[in-house]
């Protein structure tokens, strides 16, 4: 996954379609394993934008978002619409998720 700017984010939402950011903390152990999961989906589902964000340095955006923890996968969808996930569970989880939005 490549890691995106609060910039890159925003140039996103302003494309159509639905896309997905992975909000991480590099010394959070559940976000290592979900950093994983996050690049299996990411290689499933290749036509879906998907990007990464240290939260560390994304400060603002955690509060615009309401981010209440960390892994949070943001879907955002052309509606303005936002998904917050928080529980991954599994990559077959996140995949079905990913899928039907």
């Amino acid at each position: 996954m490549e890691e995106w700017t609060i910039e890159q984010w925003q140039e996103q939402r302003n494309k159509q379609g639905m896309l997905a950011l992975y909000l991480y903390t590099p010394i959070c152990g559940t976000c290592a394993i979900a950093s994983k999961m996050m690049d299996v989906v990411e290689q499933l589902l290749p036509t879906i934008p998907i990007g990464k964000m240290n939260l560390n340095y994304s400060e603002k955006l955690a509060v615009d978002l309401q981010v209440e923890s960390v892994p949070c996968l943001v879907i955002a969808r052309d509606d303005d619409k936002i998904e917050k996930i928080y529980a991954f569970q599994s990559v077959l989880n996140l995949y079905e998720i990913l899928k039907s939005s």
